[in-house]
């Protein structure tokens, strides 16, 4: 049981040590003029992912791999059933009136590219750059494409005082003592919960007599997708389905591209033949389900969320036995 507190406790750190760092760096971009549309799409967005990049690259530095990919691969797949499936349950979610369809195609990309690159046995320097490649490319459409919007509403605009209360974690009147102690509490935090929840995860997976692997598409990957569960239900409630969409598909996106992308830069990740046959396709499965929903204009109802749900634990299942 000490293993398993020990790993919760490495996790809710990660957790609040990655607000901790956006709240900082947030506000410490905004406060040296950067625009809060890149802050939006840069820091936020690196920020939010930084407990799964930690977890990572720990993992790889450990000599415990598997544990890094089945992260990514259990988060993604996660994201997908369970953080939309739950939120669907609760309150319908009216992705008939979303325009996701870019986002949803690069999502595809990434996720087929990401699969090519895993039947080439291993994850390593060549790969992590055109993952990262492939990043800096969705990250630049972005930008490009927040430019043309902001273009075309320039009279509908806020001003950009406004604007920046509109970016996650922005507090105008937040005093320099605050955003250091953020920053400092971030980087103290997170490589230590990433440290405290690679090794107990681990030492959980010998005591049960599972892989590494199966620990991160199970554990560790449901634990890291509680943040965005969170964020999608709140969505959900508020009656906002294109944060809820948007949120999963994004972060889906930057999980692939991102994260495997900076850890194949630390070390080698050898892929298990369990993933090549059966985890990475349950993962493009997961992603070729809600196409109905991007393309067809359909709302995520009830009837969905339970069935969504109802594959994520069946697929769990399937994986722990």
């Amino acid at each position: 049981m000490i293993e398993w507190g020990l790993a919760a406790l490495g996790l809710v750190i990660l957790l609040l040590a990655g607000d901790a760092l956006v709240k900082g760096a947030v506000n410490l971009s905004l406060r040296l003029g950067v625009p809060a549309l890149i802050v939006s799409l840069t820091i936020v967005a690196f920020g939010t992912s930084a407990p799964e990049l930690l977890i990572s690259v720990n993992a790889v530095l450990d000599g415990k791999p598997g544990l890094a990919l089945g992260n990514v691969v259990g988060s993604n797949t996660a994201n997908i059933l369970l953080v939309l499936g739950i939120p669907a349950i609760l309150s319908v979610l009216h992705t008939s009136e979303c325009n996701t369809r870019k986002t949803y195609i690069f999502m595809l990309v990434g996720s087929v590219i990401f699969i090519a690159l895993a039947f080439m046995g291993e994850f390593n320097i060549v790969s992590g750059l055109i993952l990262l490649a492939l990043l800096s490319f969705v990250l630049i459409d972005a930008f490009l494409e927040a430019g043309r919007h902001r273009k075309a509403n320039a009279a509908l605009m806020l001003t950009e005082a406004d604007g920046e209360e509109d970016v996650e974690g922005a507090d105008p009147d937040m005093p320099w003592w605050q955003i250091i102690v953020f920053l400092v509490l971030g980087l103290i935090g997170l490589p230590l919960g990433a440290d405290l929840l690679v090794d107990n995860a681990s030492i959980i997976a010998q005591r049960y007599g599972v892989s590494d692997a199966v620990i991160g598409l199970t554990l560790v990957a449901l634990g890291t997708s509680l943040p965005e569960l969170a964020t999608t239900v709140m969505a959900a409630l508020r009656k906002q389905a294109d944060v809820a969409l948007g949120n999963v598909i994004g972060s889906n996106m930057f999980n692939l591209l991102a994260i495997i992308g900076i850890t194949a830069l630390v070390g080698p990740i050898p892929v298990e033949a369990e993933f090549l046959q059966f985890d990475l396709w349950v993962m493009l499965g997961a992603s070729l389900l809600i196409a109905p929903f991007v393309f067809l204009k359909q709302d995520i109802g009830r009837f969905w969320g339970v069935a969504l749900t109802g594959l994520y634990l069946a697929y769990v299942t399937i994986v722990l036995t």
